[in-house]
């Protein structure tokens, strides 16, 4: 039988937040339209076709035999009930607003706000909390990133201020706790890294534990002791700056507090710091040389020094390493980037009351959510809104996580599949998958041209589903946060009128309607929304983020859309805003060739110096990387590897190649415990302990182990029985194993020790592995 022949439609790949361009090919033969295959978009503007094998996994995620297709209320004893949407948005709205009510917005809290690509959600959802009175954000940004984001705000003038890397360009790329031939990170990686590897006059320095295979296509591999990183990078900048290798121009001309950076690597001892980071001097000496010789160089850092010990220093550290040596704001160098529409905000020391901890970004740590619920204090957190999330799996210390879930007044899940956060809940709504919908990504990281992406739906939304825009539309309404009915039809006239007639209404609108701004993005969307090409409602809230670029930044966006230097800035918003809405295949939004004036220090210049943390970096103590006695070994809890991504990949066939998720660990760690490749072990915190298969890898560090993230999420088998596919990794951390500054968990330094599991847990976890090989088998 011949195959189908296969309608190819523009999208964009959701497995990471590179978002490169795809084509997926769908099957229109059946009864309903399936994604079968997927390519690589040549038209993208930032991937131009270029794909990894993560891609095809996609099917995988919108067909599979998880999906939600009804609104579900939970039962007394735990199960569920399936309802109308009618239903359903009744009574929640009834009873988020009850809490709103007796408690106050600051009792409410969203958690999540878009998975990976997944961010059209995110608007409206913060949309209703910001109407409800809430500014409470947790998400995976504020597990992993915001220690950056606090540099950041520091350095540059805002949070919002964010650095970009020219890869394509540079003459020594300096990778820091990445793997980017596996984990992406930066446009088109595997092209790039191989192209720098056959490049005489290109170099590469990786610093990694294991050997990671970037690492083994690296010019320099410096595998630094788990948790040396800030020695390391300390000792090589306390070198640089001995043989005078910062660059004084540089620094005198662009930047201000370096005289006290300067003071403080003075008094780094290099010697003792190298030992401590387990990197022989000669490697460090090579590494300060090929940084000297370098003519731009680009630092990449990622989590496997953000979620490491000292892990907001370890960002200030990385940003000195190309800032102190002025590899910054040229080609082939780190610099800033514009924004469309900034992805997080620009937080000013705000504290959150029932916690203390610092709001970063305008986000909250996922490891204060536990406090934040659980604690004696009358602001604490009673209705918790989770969309595109999974914190039971996601979050560190699962046992705690799961109490504070349980005392809340009020869980409500919005997702594609049942989590297991769904399954705490006290109601679930059916999300349509990132294909049936209008999307978009707001990870824009590129300089000097940026790139935007509204994804059109490919595929009709999955009977009982309801896209996210359309959820909050109902429950805004619902809760009385709209303005009056007459008015919003007044305005959805208008918008059919055309752009000149909207544009003129809206800010009558608004003049108007002062309340509704923080529902503003639902209000384009019911207004605006219809009226857009392509299916395409959900980008209706960047008509207001395209109109204010085109004001701030009118340079970038003329030549980005080759537009007459006079074009009128309502004009040129337009323009832009058409642009996005009607391309398929993403465009280019900005093109700046001033990075300076993208600093928001009040001086533009750079300010080094932030003393908190060069404190820290004054106190750093070699004897804090000594292991506990009885958890002498330490685990990367979250590895990424070949054959995961992120949790929206819920069914185990992906992973078929690694359906264990197996612990990955040097042979002589392995034999020391007395066991054999593909054993099973007990892998035991001062949290939790895991049964989990042993692979022996010699590319490991001894001493150091690590479990892939994207495991331990349950999925129905050919009998409808919920099998849990490989390890969680949370069962095993704590929330109060993190960073003092940002509160981001040290997920990639979890002290742990091994030993031989019980006969019991041998037998449980051979039948499972059974089970799951015979459901991916099926």
């Amino acid at each position: 039988m011949s195959s189908p022949e296969l309608d190819w439609r523009p999208s964009a790949c959701n497995l990471c937040y590179i978002n490169c361009g795809i084509e997926v090919g769908v099957d229109c033969s059946g009864p309903t339209e399936r994604i079968v295959k997927i390519r690589g978009d040549k038209a993208h503007p930032r991937s131009q076709g270029y794909l990894c094998n993560k891609a095809a996994a996609i099917p995988g995620y919108v067909h599979h035999a998880d999906r939600l297709t009804t609104p579900l209320r939970r039962r007394a004893d735990g199960g569920f009930d399936a309802i109308g949407w009618d239903v359903a948005i009744t009574e929640i709205a009834a009873r988020l607003g009850a809490v709103q009510q007796a408690h106050g917005g600051a009792s409410l809290a969203l958690y999540g706000g878009g998975g990976q690509g997944n961010h059209a959600g995110g608007a409206y959802a913060t949309a209703l909390l910001r109407g409800l009175g809430s500014r409470n954000t947790f998400n995976a940004l504020s597990q992993e990133k915001t220690g950056d984001f606090w540099v950041n705000g520091h350095l540059f003038g805002s949070q919002t201020c964010h650095t970009a890397e020219d890869i394509a360009h540079c003459d020594l790329l300096f990778v820091l706790g990445a793997n980017p031939w596996v984990a992406h990170g930066f446009t088109n990686a595997r092209d790039e890294l191989n192209t720098i590897r056959k490049d005489p006059g290109r170099r590469l320095i990786v610093v990694d534990p294991r050997r990671s295979e970037t690492a083994q296509v690296a010019d320099l591999h410096l595998a630094v002791r788990p948790g040396g990183d800030a020695f390391l990078l300390g000792a090589l900048l306390a070198i640089l700056q001995r043989r005078g290798a910062f660059d004084a121009d540089f620094l005198a001309a662009r930047t201000t507090g370096a005289d006290d950076v300067l003071a403080t690597l003075q008094a780094v001892p290099v010697d003792a710091w190298v030992a401590a980071a387990g990197v022989p001097m000669a490697q460090v000496e090579q590494a300060a040389d090929m940084v000297q010789a370098a003519t731009a160089m680009v630092v990449r850092a990622e989590l496997g020094i953000q979620q490491g010990l000292n892990s907001t220093l370890n960002s200030y550290l990385e940003k000195l390493l190309f800032l102190l040596t002025g590899h910054f704001g040229k080609p082939g160098t780190n610099t800033l980037h514009s924004w469309l529409q900034p992805l997080w905000g620009n937080a000013r020391g705000q504290r959150f009351a029932p916690t203390g901890t610092e709001v970063i970004g305008g986000l909250l740590p996922p490891n204060a959510f536990a406090d934040a619920v659980l604690a004696d204090h009358p602001a604490r957190l009673r209705a918790v809104w989770v969309d595109s999330s999974n914190p039971v799996n996601t979050t560190a210390d699962t046992p705690r996580l799961k109490q504070a879930l349980a005392a809340l007044d009020l869980l409500v899940v919005v997702d594609v599949a049942f989590t297991e956060t769904a399954a705490l809940a006290h109601y679930v709504l059916p999300a349509s998958s990132q294909y049936e919908k209008c999307e978009f990504t707001l990870f824009n990281f590129d300089a000097p041209h940026n790139v935007f992406h509204v994804r059109a739906p490919v595929l009709a939304p999955l009977p009982g589903t309801l896209p996210e825009p359309q959820i909050y539309s109902r429950l805004a309404h619902a809760l009385g946060l709209m303005p009056p009915q007459a008015a919003l039809d007044d305005l959805a006239a208008a918008a059919q009128a055309g752009p000149q007639a909207f544009a003129k209404a809206f800010g009558a609108f608004s003049a108007q309607h002062v309340d509704a701004g923080p529902v503003m993005a639902i209000v384009l969307h019911d207004t605006l929304g219809p009226t857009l090409p392509h299916g395409n409602a959900a980008a209706a809230p960047l008509w207001a983020a395209a109109h204010r670029l085109a004001r701030t930044q009118a340079a970038a966006v003329q030549r980005a859309l080759h537009a007459p230097a006079d074009t009128p800035p309502a004009q040129l918003g337009q323009k832009l805003f058409d642009a996005l809405v009607q391309g398929r295949s993403g465009t280019v939004f900005s093109v700046h060739d001033d990075p300076w004036g993208l600093l928001e220090t009040p001086d533009r210049r750079v300010h080094l110096a932030i003393p908190a943390l060069l404190q820290a970096l004054g106190a750093l103590d070699v004897a804090s990387l000594q292991p506990p006695a009885d958890f002498p070994l330490v685990l990367s809890a979250g590895q990424r590897r070949m054959f995961n991504a992120n949790q929206i990949l819920r069914a185990p066939a992906f992973r078929q190649r690694d359906l264990d998720g197996a612990l990955t660990l040097h042979p002589q760690d392995l034999a020391a415990v007395g066991a054999g490749d593909g054993d099973w072990l007990a892998l035991v915190s001062a949290r939790g302990r895991l049964v989990v298969r042993a692979k022996a890898d010699d590319t490991m560090r001894p001493g150091h182990l690590a479990l892939p993230h994207g495991y331990g999420q349950a999925h129905p088998g050919p009998d409808g029985q919920r099998l849990v596919c490989g390890p969680a990794v949370n069962a095993l951390t704590s929330s109060a194993w993190c960073d003092p500054v940002a509160g981001t968990p040290f997920h990639k330094h979890v002290p742990v020790r091994l030993e031989q599991p019980t006969a019991a847990e041998v037998a449980a976890a051979d039948q499972l592995a059974q089970q799951l090989r015979h459901a991916v088998a099926a």
